[in-house]
């Protein structure tokens, strides 16, 4: 049964737009939520058990210069690699080199595509804690508005651990929670394979990435298992399914979530391939 078959317009309405609502805090998620899976746990279980917490190193990888073959994403001077995604340009403000969120304004992408790419990007939750939860620095990294690594103020802040920061949303926590304050710069690196069809529209190789945050592995090659919870509707009817064939060139998108987070120093890169210079 759809647990969502009986919910109040208003909620589809907040569903849709790929916010959660605040429900079940004291929980810290959900239990009427589909089974994901090849696991024991629901969608944003707030039984799932949490990552332990590592303290990273003080500025591993801030302000990491981008390599030769690096596309600069955002060097602080300006927007012309973005667009939003309601069209035209972005609605952020960037000041003093620091591009920050501007609330109700929608996400950014990357006007080009890549297959293949290792990012590298900068950000920073507000200092002023506000919220909790998933309304405490809520933000997140988008790969082709399918797959998405979350950006969330997790330090001394519990949520429910698919939906923590440096998750892969709604399907698998990170091996470790990373973070550092808020308001300090922290990094993410995220290495980022497409998944490919056959000619027949087969799926032949599932989306796979590694993410490492302030120098912290968090995910090593895990696949997504489908299109990311929460970003087109929740949930997915086919969870656990990939919805369409897409080319493995994918934009790349930063969530506008209502809150105010900072981002510098983003850069990508695409892999290529062995023994093709």
């Amino acid at each position: 049964m759809n647990p969502f078959a009986r919910t109040p317009l208003a909620l589809l309405l907040v569903l849709s737009s790929g916010v959660a609502p605040l429900r079940a805090q004291e929980k810290l998620g959900y239990t009427d939520t589909p089974a994901i899976p090849g696991t024991p746990w629901h969608v944003h279980d707030g039984s799932r058990p949490q990552p332990r917490v590592v303290t990273p190193g003080a500025t591993f990888s801030l302000l990491a210069p981008p390599p030769s073959d690096a596309v600069v994403l955002f060097d602080g001077r300006d927007l012309s690699q973005w667009e939003s995604i309601h069209g035209g340009e972005p609605k952020w403000t960037l000041t003093d080199g620091i591009l920050e969120v501007v609330p109700f304004s929608g996400n950014i992408r990357t006007k080009q595509r890549f297959a293949d790419f290792q990012l590298h990007l900068e950000y920073a939750e507000p200092a002023v804690i506000k919220g909790k939860g998933q309304y405490r620095g809520n933000s997140g990294v988008l790969i082709n508005g399918m797959y998405e690594v979350q950006i969330l103020d997790s330090y001394e802040s519990p949520t429910y651990p698919d939906g923590q920061s440096g998750a892969l949303y709604g399907q698998m926590p990170p091996l470790v929670n990373a973070c550092k304050p808020p308001g300090e710069w922290q990094s993410y690196d995220i290495i980022f394979e497409s998944p490919r069809w056959d000619a027949a529209g087969v799926l032949v190789k599932k989306a796979a990435v590694t993410v490492i945050q302030n120098g912290v592995v968090l995910h090593h090659r895990h696949e997504f298992f489908g299109s990311t919870d929460g970003i087109n509707g929740v949930p997915h009817k086919a969870l656990g399914a990939y919805l369409k064939p897409h080319p493995p060139e994918v934009v790349v998108e930063l969530q506008e979530h209502r809150n105010p987070v900072r981002f510098r120093n983003i850069w990508i890169r695409t892999l290529g391939d062995y023994d093709h210079p």
